[in-house]
């Protein structure tokens, strides 16, 4: 953050120049921190509601850390996504209260306690192998001050152990589904519940599921009105939307 640029502002809100709300829209274009490698958006938490989140995979252990060190100057939560154990090791030298959520591949700082949303958000997945994508998104609900309520392991193969849990399903305020194989989980889901329904696809399948393409295109193609879908495998992605859903 350029602190002269900063400084600026509030001399000009302390002497009368400035109102408040005016100094507001400037601060929410102040400019980003240049690491060299990596630029810093030290504000986004002003503009969305929550800090840059920091995308590990590709990043050095070194530059991770180096990201983590300085966003901890402006910034209370922080969230590391697809990271892995040489990543938290190094974050762990700047941010020793560093907690490295390993299913989801997840690192999370907090420097202060969230309030949490009487919101519900509850994170569906069709198998257990869906469940690092879930997580994913589960955590980062979570670290956006949401309560996740998670339901694992009820897909449409044995639709029954879904329907066992419909009171859970139909409190929560979002409901984000995790699906590989055919997708067809969140379809089901979203003809059941009054609420958003946010579909995840997974790369999880045989052969002919591509990668996650056949649950992407099968959610695309939902007769259930009310889902959203978000990428393949993008369990950040969802539990963002799913907070953004719950603070409106």
């Amino acid at each position: 953050m350029d602190q002269t640029y900063l400084k600026k502002i509030l001399d000009q809100v302390a002497g009368g120049n400035l109102p408040p709300e005016k100094a507001l829209e400037e601060l929410r274009t102040l400019p980003f921190e240049d690491l060299g490698f990596a630029n810093i958006d030290q504000h986004r938490n002003v503009r969305t509601g929550h800090p840059e989140t920091i995308f590990c995979e590709g990043k050095t252990p070194e530059q991770t850390a180096k990201i983590v060190e300085r966003m901890m100057v402006n910034n209370s939560n922080i969230l590391a996504t697809r990271a892995n154990s040489a990543h938290f090791k190094a974050v762990q030298e700047v941010a020793p209260d560093a907690i490295y959520h390993e299913a989801a591949r997840a690192i999370v700082i907090k420097k202060t306690d969230q309030p949490r949303s009487d919101k519900v958000i509850a994170v569906v997945t069709a198998g257990t192998s869906d469940i690092p994508v879930a997580e994913e998104a589960a955590i980062t609900a979570e670290t956006f001050g949401n309560t996740v309520d998670r339901i694992y392991d009820v897909g449409v193969a044995g639709i029954h152990r879904l329907f066992a849990r419909m009171d859970r399903l139909q409190a929560a305020n979002v409901l984000i589904v995790v699906a590989g194989m055919e997708g067809a989980l969140a379809s089901v889901v979203g003809g059941l519940v009054d609420k958003p329904v946010i579909a995840v696809p997974t790369s999880i399948g045989y052969g002919a599921s591509f990668g996650g393409l056949s649950a992407l295109l099968t959610m695309l193609n939902s007769c259930a009105s009310g889902v959203g879908v978000v990428n393949i495998d993008n369990g950040f992605g969802a539990g963002c939307l799913a907070a953004n859903i719950n603070r409106l």
